[in-house]
């Protein structure tokens, strides 16, 4: 099998997109439809064997090999360079960057220490700027690109998570201005904000952390969790050329739940059906 995209398979051929977070969850799963569209990939990420497998699950299932796997920190400024200067000598070319990257932790204001708030800043915040910023200076200043980072339902505050929320909303000011910035280089930068996805990442929180979460559908106008395709889905058209009139954008992939208010009752109904094109995909155990 191979992965069920909306999306024409020859919509990236002879392109390089570079995924951080590419060894699991959301990350995984847009590599995976982004090789079925011809693309060639940079997997950046910590973990050497999940990078692998993941590798080893493309060329499995599509048979695209231009795959390239490269360990990084992306709150290390120095590594970052030398990843971006490698990526660029392997492929010869970095046409995309999906800024992806990132973690944190449930935690009140009150409980989050200096280094907790630091460490999750540099990952969801100053590393995405950091390998946007080498991506532009290395290749994409003079030969254009697309940019797509992750951020996160933060609007109106993000309580429980408020060093992630600071961080993603500082993700999004960095959208706008690069998006202003670049684009005399023909370089577009937009940003995906999901909402609460049935992703794999799920299953590093508390067994507490996850009760609440199998509540959280009766607060989400389409009554479910998104599906990781979902958030793809978004990403690889703001990665494509049918975005070419898009940039400093954000694409909400939420259900709604911003559009929730308190005066409303949401009904319980299950009249939103799912897309989930990605054949790999498995639902967190304690969600099933």
């Amino acid at each position: 099998m191979t992965y069920k995209s909306i999306y024409k398979e020859t919509l990236f051929d002879n392109s390089v997109v570079a995924i951080t977070g590419g060894g699991s969850g959301i990350g995984r799963c847009t590599a995976h439809e982004l090789a079925s569209l011809g693309a060639n990939l940079a997997l950046i990420g910590r973990n050497q064997e999940k990078l692998d497998n993941v590798r080893s699950e493309i060329i499995n299932s599509s048979g695209n090999k231009n795959i390239s796997v490269h360990i990084c920190d992306i709150r290390n400024e120095d590594v970052v360079k030398e990843t971006v200067a490698n990526i660029i000598s392997v492929h010869g070319k970095l046409n995309g960057l999906f800024n992806n990257a990132g973690g944190q932790f449930p935690a009140p204001l009150k409980d989050i220490s200096a280094n907790g708030w630091d460490a999750v800043v540099r990952n969801n915040l100053t590393g995405g700027f950091l390998f946007a910023r080498e991506c532009y200076k290395q290749w994409m200043e003079s030969n254009g690109g697309s940019i797509v980072n992750i951020i996160a339902d933060m609007w109106n505050g993000m309580p429980g998570m408020g060093h992630s929320g600071a961080a993603r909303a500082g993700m999004l000011n960095f959208t706008e201005t690069a998006a202003c910035e670049w684009a005399v280089s023909g370089v577009r930068v937009n940003a995906v904000a999901p909402g609460w996805i049935a992703s794999s990442g799920l299953e590093t929180y508390s067994p507490e952390f996850q009760k609440k979460i199998t509540t959280l559908s009766r607060h989400v106008p389409l009554q479910r969790l998104g599906t990781e395709s979902e958030v793809s889905a978004a990403a690889v058209f703001l990665l494509s050329e049918a975005a070419a009139f898009i940039t400093g954008s954000t694409i909400r992939v939420d259900g709604g739940v911003p559009n929730a208010r308190h005066t409303w009752h949401l009904p319980e109904h299950d009249k939103s059906k799912a897309y989930n094109g990605f054949h790999l995909s498995t639902t967190p155990t304690f969600l099933s």
